[in-house]
């Protein structure tokens, strides 16, 4: 017997479940609703249309309605708004938007892909600015045709997540005088704070006007007023500060929020109606890692979700196994991705974890390689299982794919342990014999062995401050390069001859260029005899990420004689 089925959002989740709707059935009704004037857009390629990566706006729209009724047989109303939902005569009201006139639908079953939509708060001033958000593909284009017909001199995007990065980078690759303000102390919070001074560096070293943990107080005309007191100039600014879910049509209907504010849905996907599922940026879902509810404003969940939902529709099992948040970002020349958890959410969550963290900088490819490039690596796990509970990469290389393969052991349930049993493809141009996780995987069960003691080179600054005897392993001509203040040179080549310069009555902080070769001189001298010995993870390279840009912007003295990033 066919159904009728009702689908409100034609974007990922919702074009997704129309389509796999119709591969289950030849007979059933489908009826896909939007209430913009696209379906089937590519939402997270919009700020890229800003750069002229993507040429033109049209060029965003994957799927058209037309193609939707001949290659699918579905029905995509465009400039249709379903505007609430009487769950006991299952029927929904539907306005088109180009006209005002109103219509019900009824359904037999009914799923919702409304989205989120952006944040904006009622600033003070706010009229005395051009604001634009970017949603869809008409708010690019609009945004896009104002500024090519303003040639605006500084343009400002409030909010430092996904969308505002990438605004502001390609905002910066179209030429325009860009600052990106962020009121929390760092931009990108899948990120943890001691790795995304990277992307911080990256950002102003390519010229964006970063500012972070100065929140907007209010606007005058062109200009935007921050609480220190400081005065951006700006003709355009782009309100980028965050999504909440589109729950209006919920809240109509009587269907459950939950905890986060989003809908409640069961591990179906549906709703406490039976007949309603909900996909997408509008719902909460369950975390693998830590028995709880979150949002996760993704494409990717919101297709696996649609898929789920069809299936369930159709009779099929879902095999709902909670979610893990995995995410990757281009910043300029740098890539950056992450899974899981980090200590910043671990610490916000208030989460019972006892954890260890390894941060290694070894290189992506083997040396020779002239297009090889270091990655900067975090692994997050948990002691004493070895359970791997998150990872975060950054790199000029293909970080993704390492970040890809810790994804995958933390949803099969993987140890640090099975990190180093991993067999991964190796060539020159690829890679290196022993992985980026393979080598994390060593690191961390050396930990757990307590084969050694580590100190993280984003926690040198007060140890260098305070004095403590720190020893630079690299060899002399790296030393007279640039080094940390205070530091004495002993490296790894004579540290066996020279033990009788070092103390033993007060701790040793080992460090070369990234920490494999203070490793090597730490294990050295703790058979030797020397008891108090810290490695220093990320090496000199690791404490100059971290410090240039606080350095640059704070006006901060830094803590040792010169920079080196290679």
């Amino acid at each position: 017997m066919s159904k009728k089925i009702l689908v409100v959002g034609g974007v990922a989740g919702g074009a997704s479940v129309a389509a796999r709707l119709r591969r289950h059935s030849e007979t059933d009704q489908i009826i896909m609703f939007e209430k913009g004037p696209h379906v089937s857009f590519s939402n997270c390629c919009l700020p890229y249309h800003l750069s002229g990566v993507v040429p033109t706006a049209e060029e965003l729209v994957l799927m058209c309605p037309e193609k939707f009724a001949s290659q699918y047989n579905i029905e995509a109303r465009v400039a249709n708004e379903v505007v609430s939902i009487d769950r006991a005569a299952k029927t929904i009201l539907v306005r088109n938007v180009e006209n005002g006139e109103e219509y019900t639908e009824a359904y037999d079953k009914l799923v919702l892909s409304p989205g989120a939509k952006p944040i904006v708060p009622p600033i003070p001033g706010i009229e005395k600015v051009n604001t634009f958000s970017i949603r869809n593909v008409v708010d690019i284009d609009r945004l896009n045709k104002f500024i090519k017909g303003s040639a605006p001199k500084n343009i400002s995007v409030i909010g430092g997540g996904f969308i505002g990065v990438e605004a502001a980078e390609n905002l910066k690759e179209a030429g325009y005088n860009v600052t990106l303000i962020e009121a929390m102390p760092q931009i990108m919070k899948p990120f943890d704070y001691t790795m995304v001074q990277i992307l911080h560096k990256e950002l102003y070293d390519h010229g964006v006007n970063l500012i972070v943990n100065d929140k907007v107080e209010k606007f005058e005309e062109n200009k935007i007023i921050l609480g220190s007191g400081k005065v951006v100039e700006s003709e355009v600014v782009v309100m980028a500060i965050g999504v909440k879910p589109e729950t209006d049509l919920a809240t109509q209907a009587g269907l459950d929020l939950g905890k986060t504010g989003a809908m409640k849905v069961n591990q179906n996907y549906q709703t406490n109606d039976s007949d309603i599922y909900a996909v997408g940026d509008v719902i909460e879902v369950y975390s693998y890692l830590y028995n709880d509810y979150f949002q996760l404003p993704l494409a990717g969940p919101a297709q696996k979700q649609a898929r789920g939902v069809a299936d369930h529709i159709n009779g099929m099992a879902i095999d709902n196994r909670g979610y893990i948040g995995s995410s990757v970002i281009k910043v300029f020349d740098y890539n950056a991705a992450s899974t899981g958890l980090n200590e910043g959410m671990i610490e916000a969550l208030g989460l019972n974890l006892s954890y260890e963290t390894v941060k290694i900088i070894p290189n992506d490819k083997v040396g020779l390689m002239p297009f090889g490039a270091v990655a900067h690596f975090k692994l997050i796990f948990e002691v004493p299982t070895g359970r791997i509970l998150g990872a975060q990469a950054i790199g000029k290389g293909n970080i993704d794919k390492r970040i890809d393969v810790i994804a995958t052991v933390i949803k099969f349930g993987g140890t640090i342990y099975d990190l180093k049993d991993l067999e991964l493809c190796y060539a020159p141009p690829f890679g290196t014999a022993k992985d980026i996780v393979n080598f994390a995987g060593y690191v961390a069960t050396n930990l757990m062995n307590s084969d050694f003691k580590q100190v993280h080179a984003s926690d040198m600054r007060p140890l260098i401050e305070q004095g403590a005897y720190i020893v630079d392993v690299r060899e002399q001509d790296e030393f007279e390069l640039s080094h940390i203040n205070g530091a004495v040179n002993i490296p790894l080549s004579e540290i066996r001859q020279r033990t009788d310069e070092l103390p033993k009555d007060q701790p040793l902080y080992l460090h070369c260029r990234s920490g494999q070769r203070s490793y090597n001189a730490a294990l050295a001298l703790q058979k030797l005899g020397f008891k108090d010995v810290y490695n220093v993870s990320g090496g000199f390279m690791g404490l100059c990420f971290f410090e240039y840009f606080n350095d640059k912007t704070l006006g901060r003295t830094p803590v040792m004689t010169d920079y080196n990033f290679d």
